[in-house]
């Protein structure tokens, strides 16, 4: 399925793929979405650029190994969770922060980097696995 039509509207679709699954994570705590939905969107839009170029073409647009992206991602997760501890909260307590730029008011929460946690990991996780089944046998 390597036409030129696939092979050409590929980076169209994988940009639009990854633009969503950003606003399905950022959503995620108001509405449905979250981190694991946006995660499994990004490593889908991943697969497409694999099959579209090939596994070295997508490795180099990453230009990080996916499995740094889901270690950090584990890390964001249980830093979240701790530092409502730092606060003398129970783990994975939500805790909010408001901050007023200008005009703009923008609230940072712990479950937010939560979020982006899961969403880090999951992409990191389903990206080294489908970049290592897609490889035929080659070693990373």
């Amino acid at each position: 399925m390597n036409t030129l039509i696939f092979r050409t509207i590929a980076p169209l679709i994988v940009a639009v793929m990854v633009v969503f699954s950003i606003f399905i994570t950022l959503r995620g705590h108001n509405e449905p979405g979250g981190g694991f939905i946006g995660g499994l969107i990004a490593a889908a839009a991943l697969a497409i650029l694999s099959i579209a170029t090939s596994v070295q073409q997508a490795r180099r647009s990453l230009h990080i190994h996916p499995l740094v992206f889901a270690g950090f991602g584990v890390f964001m997760a249980g830093v979240s969770g701790m530092v409502s501890m730092a606060a003398h909260a129970p783990f994975l307590t939500g805790l909010w922060l408001e901050l007023e730029l200008g005009e703009a008011h923008v609230a940072l929460s712990t479950p937010l980097f939560f979020d982006l946690g899961v969403y880090l990991a999951v992409f990191g996780a389903l990206g080294a696995v489908i970049l290592g089944l897609e490889t035929d046998g080659e070693i990373d």
